[in-house]
């Protein structure tokens, strides 16, 4: 009887994965008749029916564009949906990520065909669908195209990081996780990333008890401390005076806003960090007063966070 439920599950996933939710949900229906209580029937059955619910709302979108959009802003509600029900199955959820991002890169591809090529904001989302359907090459293509319009873009720069990763690019990917993380924390979309490298390291913030707002802001700080933003470089002149203009200003935004300070103090310590990182990396030996700058910069963080220091000074 297990084997039976197992070959009709396996039948749902590779029906979901094939775009084709019929048969998906017969293969589904038919597990329930054997055990109705099936704990992973159940759940599947839950999920897809989550989406088919919200499918029937693209009716009320005139444009393609729109309708791929709104498929994939449903991201986020739906691991919130996902949280109230339980633990779940990871080979259904794949298999549910398959199928939705699926459905999405038909609308886009639409408008692909039609683009003149200036509209970053498509490739950045036909990359995510592409990666989504575990096309990496084609994520990659469309991710690198935005990124040649829209530069030291967060949302972008985190997409080619995710992709790099599965990959088993993972320099490339630390790097631009690290920038990603450094331009726009919260532009970041958590819900969508599926390498190992980052969704680690979300788990262990998570662990420490932020809120799901916090969190973004703060993996670059444990990024750094667990090593895993571990590849650094020296700043270029004009980046290292926005840093410094930027750390004024959260220095400021610290001491005199204390509303702000679930975001404004990781920022101000994640560019601390970058500021020693540069100091470290200057390639001129001889740069004598490196250690001391260093050194004034560590103080600093002792003043900001002091149990973030000693994790950074050990």
């Amino acid at each position: 009887m297990n084997s039976s439920i197992e070959r009709l599950i396996q039948e749902a996933y590779d029906s979901l994965k094939a775009s084709d939710v019929t048969s998906a949900l017969e293969a589904l229906e038919e597990a329930l008749k054997i055990d109705y209580e099936h704990s992973e029937v159940v759940y599947a059955l839950k999920c897809i029916n989550w989406w088919q619910e919200r499918m029937k709302q693209l009716l009320e979108f005139s444009e393609v564009y729109e309708k791929g959009n709104f498929i994939l802003s449903l991201w986020k509600p739906f691991y919130i949906f996902m949280d109230r029900i339980g633990p779940g199955y990871e080979k259904c959820i794949y298999a549910i990520r398959r199928y939705v991002f699926a459905v999405a890169l038909k609308f886009f591809k639409e408008v692909l065909s039609e683009s003149d090529g200036s509209d970053y904001a498509l490739f950045l989302q036909a990359g995510r669908c592409y990666k989504g359907c575990g096309n990496y090459e084609l994520a990659i293509k469309y991710l690198e195209y935005a990124a040649r319009i829209k530069k030291d873009d967060g949302a972008i720069l985190s997409e080619l990081a995710d992709v790099n990763a599965l990959l088993e690019e993972t320099r490339y990917a630390k790097v631009l996780f690290r920038e990603a993380f450094f331009l726009a924390p919260q532009a970041v979309d958590l819900h969508s990333m599926e390498s190992e490298l980052i969704i680690r390291l979300k788990d262990k913030v998570a662990s420490l008890g932020f809120s799901e707002q916090e969190i973004p802001e703060w993996i670059p700080i444990y990024g750094n401390l667990y090593g895993v933003f571990s590849v650094k470089r020296e700043l270029k002149p004009i980046e290292l005076r926005k840093l410094k203009d930027s750390i004024f200003a959260l220095e400021n935004e610290v001491k005199n806003r204390p509303e702000s300070l679930p975001f404004s103090k990781p920022r101000l310590l994640n560019r601390y960090f970058w500021l020693i990182d540069h100091y470290e990396n200057i390639k001129e030996d001889s740069r004598r007063e490196v250690p001391l700058l260093v050194e004034e910069t560590m103080l600093k963080i002792r003043v900001v966070d002091s149990a973030i220091y000693e994790q950074f000074r050990n």
